[in-house]
């Protein structure tokens, strides 16, 4: 058990690790055609379109993979998911941070529990989602496994919202820097 809770610790923390990498270079490219497009710098903006088509293909890579190894990824969310839950059960220690990540995919989902509803723990159980009628809840096995075979549309149009985003941050990027160019003033 204690190789398991240091396994979830390392990737839970190279996750952090790689959002906060991801948010400071989202941050520097907002600054560059920020500053880029007040200051008239050619060189700026033409620097704020090469990261964001850099970014654009590495979205553009990470859609593709992700999308190929749907059933991985849903395998290791389901594993994911089954950490958090025995550890609310059985490590007081960690039970808080693990009601959380367990709060956070029923209510998402919709769902409680690994398998039958009737299986859950009681202290699962109390993180679940309450519904007005008589209806039990599906368990998140099986909604995590829907969404990446059923509802693969959704993550697929968001993907494509945010690639028609940077294509226009990008031709607008250019056009301004075009324009900058072709002024008179200059």
């Amino acid at each position: 058990m204690h190789k398991i809770s240091s396994v979830f610790l390392q990737f839970h923390f190279l996750g952090v690790y790689i959002l906060i990498a991801v948010g400071a270079l989202m941050m520097f490219v907002g600054f560059l055609g920020c500053y880029g497009a007040i200051q008239e710098s050619q060189c700026l903006l033409g620097t704020f379109f090469a990261c964001l088509t850099i970014l654009f293909a590495g979205e553009v890579a990470a859609g593709i993979w992700g999308f190929i190894n749907r059933d991985t990824i849903s395998k290791e969310l389901i594993t994911f998911y089954d950490a958090a839950y025995d550890k609310a059960i059985s490590d007081p220690k960690s039970k808080q941070a693990a009601t959380t990540v367990l709060t956070a995919f029923h209510k998402m989902l919709h769902c409680c529990g690994k398998s039958d509803f009737l299986e859950v723990h009681k202290e699962v159980s109390d993180l679940c989602e309450k519904t007005p009628s008589q209806d039990k809840p599906a368990n998140c096995h099986t909604r995590l496994q829907e969404l990446f075979s059923h509802k693969i549309y959704l993550i697929g149009i968001s993907a494509l919202v945010v690639t028609v985003i940077m294509i226009f941050e990008m031709v607008f990027s250019m056009v301004l820097c075009c324009a900058i160019r072709n002024s008179s003033s200059y």
